[in-house]
């Protein structure tokens, strides 16, 4: 399965529709931004408890956990991209031509959207 096609079909569970996409107000966008960081947090916070009481030590129920929880992440952002729009495959391409151009000027270290 490719980015659109994932894109394609997590919009068709997103429960709030794509009803007002210009406006950042819209229930919609304010659900998905706050749900995107929600799920983040449990990804981060399942590492924490891996580093914690695991000694970092993964193990096979822990990668699926992760997984499902990176999945989580996925839909968020592939819900907010079709609000803006945007394809899954835009966002990653933009992403990469981006991290390209920091690479190549010598700027993946340091501070700012900008270097």
């Amino acid at each position: 399965m490719d980015f659109n096609e994932y894109q394609k079909k997590a919009i068709g569970t997103d429960l709030e529709g794509k009803k007002d996409g210009n406006n950042i107000f819209y229930l919609g966008f304010m659900t998905k931004a706050l749900g995107l960081v929600g799920e983040a947090g449990e990804v981060t916070e399942d590492i924490k408890k891996i580093l914690r009481d695991k000694n970092g030590e993964l193990t096979e129920d822990d990668r699926t956990a992760l997984t499902m929880e990176l999945g989580d992440v996925m839909w968020y952002i592939a819900v907010i991209a079709d609000y803006l729009g945007v394809s899954m495959e835009e966002v990653a391409e933009k992403n990469l031509e981006k991290l390209q151009s920091r690479k190549q000027r010598g700027k993946l270290h340091g501070a700012g959207n900008n270097r």
